[in-house]
């Protein structure tokens, strides 16, 4: 009967006959888009309608990072009614299933693909894969699934932050900064059109631009989820600090809205720490260690809490140096025998892939207690950043891993590798101010 189906923000039909479960899902979708605090809506649809395919799929979604078996068990619920269910809820079911239970990445975006040419207005399904393009280091594909959408949603909210990501990812600038801008003048408060265009300003180093730019968007952040607020909050911090900005100037965004965020009970994702761990080691990295030991060992502390290991790949590096830096050997220890278990439990190309994040671990365990000879024979002459977009990070999150390369060739007496290092940085980057302290500060 017509009245047991309702139809979702994208127009697609679902079996349900609870107008707030729909309502609800929407809710949901919009929270996805726009980075807001405010995902947990989704239980909520699960309420209105404990038998609607969508919903359940979408809360297996939602839990599968912070409750594994209540993942399974609404994916379990939903799979109890797939008989009833529409063409569109059982492709998303296949979609999010395969990710829930951890099958192949490739497998799953396959998955995602197909769902997305018989449903492209699906923009919640179009950021889940490219979340997870993100995390295996495929930008192409994440801009092919963007663009193969793109025909039908010309002038939707948020469509145009999604295309510049992957865009800027490929190294496709210009592109990049005219796709953001046409989002931002589609929906001026999208967190991640603003993100993606503050990218672009950094890699071009149009660093005062994108402080005035990312200034005037702040109070736009309050809304979003911990992650996004506390990662903005991060790219402006570093254009402060290529900017010449006073310490105390980077330290303010540090204290006030990254560590506060740490602080409260609604942290919902373990990528706050990124964003703190992220930000200290540009700091440290230039020479600035003793500014931030009080703020290292606070943050040491909290990192010694388990439940923040092993969920994303780049913050283990992170904390891997932050551990060494705090002398707290055992923990850095027991977190990279962890990290190589994971590995070792990997097959083929991945698994040869990540063999290169462990060697970065263990130099960055080293560098972090100062240790810069055995950091250099770790990693061996040929270290090249890029080889890490398979830990899933952006290139501005990767850098600062090529500026402690720089450090560590200085400091272990390689200077002329140093010396092109350094000037291959300034061809590709010009306006970064470290590079030319180390170049003058060494008499290169």
């Amino acid at each position: 009967m017509a009245d047991e189906y309702k139809v979702i923000r994208w127009g697609y039909p679902v079996k349900t006959n609870s107008d707030e479960c729909v309502n609800f899902i929407d809710a949901y979708f919009q929270q996805v888009l726009y980075y807001g605090a405010d995902r947990h809506i989704i239980l909520k649809a699960g309420e209105a309608d404990g038998e609607c395919v969508l919903a359940n799929t979408l809360i297996a979604f939602f839990l599968a990072f912070k409750a594994h078996k209540d993942a399974l068990f609404h994916l379990h619920a939903a799979q109890c009614k797939l008989g009833v269910a529409t063409v569109y809820e059982k492709m998303v079911f296949k979609a999010v299933s395969s990710w829930v239970e951890a099958k192949e990445p490739e497998a799953t975006l396959d998955l995602h693909s197909q769902l997305l040419k018989d449903f492209p207005k699906d923009l919640a399904s179009l950021k889940r894969a490219q979340v997870l393009c993100f995390y295996i280091g495929r930008p192409d594909f994440s801009l092919q699934l963007v663009e193969q959408v793109l025909p039908e949603n010309q002038d939707e909210n948020y469509i145009y932050g999604m295309l510049s990501f992957p865009l800027l990812e490929v190294g496709r600038m210009r592109d990049a900064e005219l796709a953001a801008r046409k989002g931002l003048a589609i929906k001026s408060d999208d967190p991640w059109s603003q993100h993606a265009l503050c990218h672009v300003f950094q890699h071009e180093c149009r660093f005062n631009e994108a402080v005035h730019f990312m200034e005037t968007c702040a109070d736009s952040w309050n809304a979003c989820c911990s992650f996004m607020y506390t990662h903005n909050w991060w790219h402006l911090a570093l254009c402060y600090l290529e900017g010449h900005a006073h310490l105390s100037k980077i330290f303010d965004i540090y204290d006030s809205h990254i560590w506060a965020a740490l602080q409260q009970n609604n942290v919902d994702s373990p990528q706050v720490y990124l964003n703190a761990l992220g930000l200290l080691l540009h700091v440290h990295v230039r020479g600035n260690s003793t500014d931030i030991h009080d703020r290292m060992r606070d943050l040491v502390v909290c990192l010694m809490d388990q439940s923040s290991w092993h969920q994303e790949w780049l913050l283990d590096l992170l904390a891997t140096w932050a551990f060494a830096y705090a002398n707290a050997f055992s923990q850095a220890d027991q977190l990279l025998k962890g990290m190589k278990g994971r590995v070792n439990e990997m097959q083929g190309k991945r698994r040869e892939s990540m063999q290169r994040v462990l060697l970065l671990a263990e130099a960055l365990y080293q560098y972090g207690k100062g240790d810069y000879t055995r950091a250099y024979d770790t990693l061996g002459p040929n270290f090249n950043v890029l080889e890490y977009k398979v830990i899933g990070a952006s290139d501005e999150q990767l850098d600062v891993f090529e500026e402690v390369w720089c450090v560590i060739l200085i400091n272990s007496g390689h200077i002329s590798q140093a010396i092109q290092a350094l000037e291959r940085r300034v061809e590709i980057r010009s306006g970064v101010p470290f590079t030319w302290r180390l170049l003058v500060r060494d008499g290169f």
